[in-house]
């Protein structure tokens, strides 16, 4: 039996590569007529620059501080990631309809990925490479090649566009 996608997460950044892998879930989900939902990964504080923060404000005060933009960070982004997708999407009704909305949670960015997919059972993840320099990615990796590795569901990688 051929795969059928019902529900396609894509993870984005709001860089140019991830707006064009958000084209090509917009094109997927229409051809299995899938939600599509939007993610975006807030970044987490280095630990040794939390451990610094923490030494000159103090632990409660640095959390209620974390606490507060926290919220209003995800707030944000959560409106721009909605406004993003209303604009790709305003001449196309039908693929606008299929929209099904945003996630913003924090932490490490493949972890996340995983944990929402798990959460709101994906069929297939659409998402971008960076295109990072060898040394980048020899030190960092990719967060594209971590959900590869780790995912036990579809994973649809869309490479830079040249």
């Amino acid at each position: 039996m051929l795969p059928f996608y019902k529900k396609i997460l894509v993870p984005t950044d709001l860089t140019q590569n991830s707006e064009f892998a958000f084209k090509h879930a917009v094109m997927l989900g229409r051809r299995n007529n899938a939600k599509i939902y939007l993610l975006y990964v807030l970044p987490q504080v280095d630990s040794s620059m939390r451990g610094y923060i923490s030494s000159v404000l103090g632990e409660n005060q640095l959390v209620e501080i974390e606490k507060s933009n926290m919220e209003k960070a995800r707030t944000d982004m959560k409106q721009k990631l909605d406004d993003f997708a209303k604009k790709e999407l305003e001449n196309f009704p039908e693929d606008l309809a299929r929209f099904s909305g945003t996630e913003v949670v924090a932490g490490h960015p493949a972890v996340k990925i995983l944990e929402v997919a798990d959460r709101l059972d994906v069929d297939l993840i659409v998402m971008g490479t960076h295109g990072k320099g060898v040394l980048e990615y020899a030190l960092l990796g990719s967060v594209a090649e971590k959900v590869l590795k780790k995912s036990t569901r579809p994973v649809f990688v869309v490479p830079l566009p040249k």
